[in-house]
């Protein structure tokens, strides 16, 4: 998960406002708060390192805030703090992030409920940096993140099977595989080859294999230095086949 250090790093040379508006939106955003207290937004400055934070008169500069805040009650004697949808829109334009369609703020929540559900801490470690990259808006790295934890999970499965068992699968198709004696040896094996094998050994059926294979040009043409952007619903639809094949 992006850490709010990089998350303002672009802002360390603006107002005390912007970078208070960040906090707020990072708090409620990515650490889903509904309202926070100027103290709360302060330790996060201070804590990240950001310039002069020590200086900064957070309730001060809220009450100056206008229309970019609002104030829906207290928390005991404190104050309370949420960003109004101005708000919202003026940190998208300080830090110039994309607007976010609807169904990426689908693909958001589902993955960041599948993670929970995963054990291998690699496959755990791509989905949650798929899952970043899918809020700024990069959905080609999100692609490539999302299908490397894919791959982790389905390594994993086949390896459960034995050593000799993945291959003879691998060496069917490809006869001059080397014999794997350890799961990081599937680093030696090409994703295509991999499909092949998980079919052969049960793990996937006929169009569980052809939809992987399908994810995995998409991968591919993500991954790949080429003009090619997929459109939101491309990613979706990857996202969508993923969760239900190797992660469900």
């Amino acid at each position: 998960m992006m850490r709010f250090v990089e998350f303002v790093a672009p802002l360390k040379t603006s107002s005390h406002r912007s970078k208070v508006l960040a906090a707020m939106y990072f708090l409620q955003r990515y650490e889903k708060r509904d309202a926070v207290r100027a103290d709360e937004i302060r330790s996060l400055l201070v804590g990240s390192r950001v310039p002069r934070a020590r200086n900064v008169n957070v309730a001060d500069v809220l009450n100056k805030s206008g229309e970019f805040v609002d104030s829906p009650g207290s928390d005991g004697i404190r104050r309370l703090w949420t960003l109004t949808d101005t708000g919202v829109r003026e940190v998208r334009r300080l830090l110039n992030l994309p607007e976010v369609d609807a169904e990426i703020e689908v693909d958001v929540a589902t993955l960041t409920s599948v993670v929970q559900g995963v054990a291998d801490p690699k496959a755990k470690d791509f989905i949650e940096e798929a899952i970043t990259c899918l809020r700024f808006g990069a959905l080609r790295a999100a692609v490539v993140f999302l299908w490397s934890g894919a791959v982790s999970v389905l390594r994993e499965r086949a390896w459960r099977l034995g050593a000799a068992k993945v291959t003879c699968a691998l060496q069917t198709h490809n006869p001059k595989q080397r014999p794997l004696k350890k799961l990081d040896d599937f680093a030696y094996v090409k994703d295509s080859s991999l499909l092949e094998a998980l079919f052969d050994l049960g793990v996937v059926d006929k169009t569980q294999k052809a939809i992987l294979g399908q994810a995995l040009d998409l991968r591919n043409a993500c991954g790949h230095p080429t003009a090619y952007r997929p459109k939101e619903k491309k990613v979706s639809s990857f996202i969508e086949d993923l969760v239900g094949i190797v992660f469900s």
